[in-house]
């Protein structure tokens, strides 16, 4: 079975320096692509086909007509665990707990991880539990490994239900949020379900409202992706897997630091579907400094990056739409971005425009049409009112250029150390 055997490479021993030797053979491999393009007399019309290629598919996702889903088996109604993984988390973890405990579903178990919390997070969570029958909460000793993923793993075996729901701790949520999930799941071929994720404090400056435009056309994207036979990616907080889905690709990994982009692709790979949901969605807390933006955003990248390393030679086994949908968002995504340091060398070098500068104009004219709809799609807001944040989005979007092209070169040639840093939540 393919788990079995992505297990045994990836999950038993650490992969750091193997990840390294792989990201630096990769960034030669993209740098020597780039100078073969400027080399060659077909290299622009290379881009320019490719170009095509792009604007094909983008056409395609605008265009894409979306099959409604939700609320669809009203006799269906397994039971369900919901999971959160908590770690100094104080400030936000009694309002997460509240809202858990009040959703309208049964049976519906809810457990909390105290992953080694230094502060008050344990001693709210015991309080809690005298009020709250239902509530159940796993205590880790300090210097457990694996990060989000180990208290996962710790506490899934001692959870009951079909359906597994992960929550990071600042998340808010709605009580009638599993009437709308889990009829999704009624369908056999579905593995896991994400939320729309939103940002509750969206309003407080330029880098929260730009999370909040990033996310709704995230969403926007996805649900097209999947609606064209794309596939469907995990966002962490507010996914839903199936029990058998989730152990059939071996639970979490505790050697990324990206536990969901990860099983993303185990998923996929195990013949799983995942499903994306518009309403109702669950509201996090956004970054609000550059700092923790920067490492936030490089985190993400690096282990949306990492997975394409760690799994490259099973993801040719995709065949169809999801791989073809796969690459494409892989070239975009982290290609492109990582090749504008060699294009614009070589631009400067020839004395002309950029080769691949076609290609980023076409992507940023994907996100900005996705991000319009998606924010009018999310939030119900006017049109020119959607138009104003999609420009300050877009604006925003920049700064995964420099997160890519720092990620991609610090990976090439420093060996990774696993460490799992956790974003501050201050629950205002």
């Amino acid at each position: 079975m393919l788990s079995q055997s992505i297990d045994r490479e990836y999950v038993t021993h650490t992969p750091g320096e193997r990840r390294r030797v792989k990201a630096a053979l990769s960034l030669c491999i993209v740098y020597g692509c780039v100078g073969a393009l400027h080399s060659v007399s077909l290299g622009r019309q290379c881009v320019w086909g490719l170009g095509i290629v792009i604007f094909i598919q983008a056409l395609r996702l605008i265009f894409c007509r979306l099959r409604r889903g939700g609320a669809i088996a009203n006799n269906y109604q397994p039971p369900v665990s919901l999971l959160v993984a908590a770690k100094n988390e104080e400030a936000v973890i009694q309002r997460l707990v509240e809202q858990l405990t009040q959703i309208d579903y049964a049976p519906l178990e809810v457990w909390v991880v105290n992953d080694a919390s230094t502060d008050r997070t344990g001693e709210i969570l015991q309080q809690l539990q005298q009020s709250l029958p239902q509530l159940r909460v796993l205590h880790r000793p300090p210097n457990s490994f694996g990060g989000k993923s180990g208290a996962l793993n710790q506490v899934l075996p001692l959870t009951t239900g079909e359906i597994i729901g992960v929550f990071d701790a600042d998340a808010q949520i709605s009580a009638d949020v599993l009437q709308q999930v889990i009829g999704l799941f009624a369908q056999p071929n579905i593995g896991a379900v994400q939320l729309r994720k939103s940002i509750f404090n969206r309003s407080v400056n330029f880098l929260t409202r730009g999370q909040a435009a990033e996310m709704a056309m995230d969403l926007w994207l996805q649900e097209r992706r999947v609606g064209i036979g794309g596939i469907g990616e995990l966002r962490g907080n507010g996914q839903f897997v199936r029990r058998s889905a989730l152990l059939q690709c071996g639970a979490w990994n505790e050697y990324t630091i990206t536990d969901d982009l990860d099983l993303t692709f185990r998923l996929h790979l195990n013949g799983w579907d995942i499903a994306c949901l518009l309403q109702p969605a669950v509201e996090e807390e956004g970054v609000i400094t550059l700092p923790q933006l920067w490492h936030q955003r490089n985190r993400w990248a690096e282990g949306g990056y990492q997975r394409y390393l760690d799994y490259f030679p099973y993801l040719w086994r995709l065949r169809g739409g999801k791989a073809f949908d796969l690459w494409l968002f892989f070239l975009i995504q982290y290609v492109l971005p990582t090749a504008a340091v060699p294009d614009t060398l070589f631009a400067l070098g020839w004395g002309r425009f950029p080769l691949l500068l076609p290609l980023v104009v076409l992507s940023f004219c994907l996100s900005f049409i996705a991000m319009f709809l998606g924010i009018r799609r999310a939030y119900k807001t006017p049109w020119w009112r959607a138009l104003g944040e999609t420009c300050l989005g877009i604006i925003y979007l920049l700064h995964w250029l420099p997160v890519m092209i720092s990620v991609t070169l610090r990976m090439a040639v420093r060996p990774k150390r696993l460490k799992w840093v956790k974003t501050v939540h201050l629950g205002a």
